[in-house]
């Protein structure tokens, strides 16, 4: 049997790619990176000093001889419903764990099927490793523990907590997320919530105001986010509803040529991020609880090396996996300086 102890980051050459390869290459993690354009593969890896393979997920016969030799598959070429499924059913035939740093629904809607597959194969499918869904998975199963048998879940997400003097000219958004974003228009999979145990579709998102501990509560709106499935893996709670803080504009629509790579490392650091879950319990008990981290692509890039470092040190569990479902709410407190507060 082909020794297998590599991570293979696919979409390594992208700006979130770069970033969390640079990381897993200071940490001394076994690396290859890939991708599907050779020359930027190979002037990646000549860079960093590693192994550079390229392929695309579209030919399996190619697919599969690109994971030879390979333990764990990062995912991180988006959009992610062009490149996940390829390579969650490669990594399950050769039994090599999955993992992704997605947002999109479908993909996580996607990963939730192969769960009998995964655990048959002997192997984790994990996706949103990122900020989503890690800290808003850990934050739900946290409050949820705080009640008696969890019946119902409400996630809100605050994408950027700073002054208006810190928030002025900032660059929020990555090329590949505004691309990701913009690709993902024509799949729009409506106002979705989790309704006792079902995903039910809305007429229309619902609104509501959370408190993240600002300035006041603040206005929200219902979203389609992959915690409708990781949180209900990670808590069992039938009734979930996620939500987005509307203050922050989303990456739509805008002209990739008019727009850096990505922040720069200043601007990565400049403000917080925060998710305010509240869990009800049958008794109806209600628990809030905050978690406060740093920003969306920092936070990621130190997110995604942990979790995939656990497994290639042997912590995994075989099958569909959340964050908080494989390594417990605590693993937000093992990123940086993330905090978890009950309130």
């Amino acid at each position: 049997m082909t020794d297998r102890r590599h991570l293979l980051i696919y979409g390594a050459t992208g700006y979130t790619g770069r970033l969390i390869a640079e990381h897993a290459r200071d940490l001394g993690l076994d690396l290859i990176v890939a991708g599907r354009n050779q020359e930027r593969v190979d002037a990646l890896a000549k860079d960093l000093e590693m192994e550079g393979r390229a392929f695309p997920v579209d030919d399996q016969a190619l697919l599969h001889d690109g994971l030879e030799g390979v333990m764990a598959v990062l995912n991180v070429a988006g959009p992610f419903r062009l490149t996940a499924e390829p390579l969650m059913d490669a990594c399950i035939t050769q039994g090599v764990h999955y993992l992704d740093t997605t947002a999109e629904y479908e993909v996580f809607d996607a990963a939730r099927t192969r769960d009998a597959a995964a655990r048959e194969a002997g192997i984790m499918v994990m996706s949103g490793t990122g900020w989503d869904v890690v800290p808003s998975d850990c934050v739900a199963a946290h409050a949820a523990s705080r009640v008696t048998d969890p019946v119902r879940l409400r996630i809100a997400l605050k994408l950027l907590s700073a002054t208006p003097q810190e928030a002025v000219g900032l660059n929020l958004f990555s090329r590949g997320s505004v691309a990701s974003a913009s690709a993902g228009l024509g799949h729009d999979v409506g106002a979705l919530v989790r309704a006792d145990g079902e995903i039910v579709a809305l007429a229309e998102p619902k609104s509501a105001r959370f408190d993240f501990g600002d300035d006041g509560p603040e206005d929200c709106l219902s979203a389609p986010m992959g915690d409708l499935i990781t949180s209900h893996v990670s808590t069992g709670a039938p009734s979930i509803e996620v939500y987005v803080q509307t203050g922050l504009p989303l990456p739509l629509g805008l002209d990739l040529n008019t727009l850096p790579e990505g922040p720069t490392a200043a601007e990565r650091e400049v403000g917080r991020s925060k998710v305010v879950a509240e869990a009800t319990g049958r008794d109806g008990t209600v628990a809030r609880t905050l978690v406060d981290t740093p920003t969306g692509y920092r936070f990621t890039q130190l997110s995604a090396v942990e979790i995939v470092r656990r497994v290639l040190a042997g912590t995994h569990t075989p099958g569909f996996q959340s964050p908080a479902s494989a390594f417990g709410p605590d693993l937000v407190l093992s990123i940086a300086d993330s905090h978890i507060t009950d309130l």
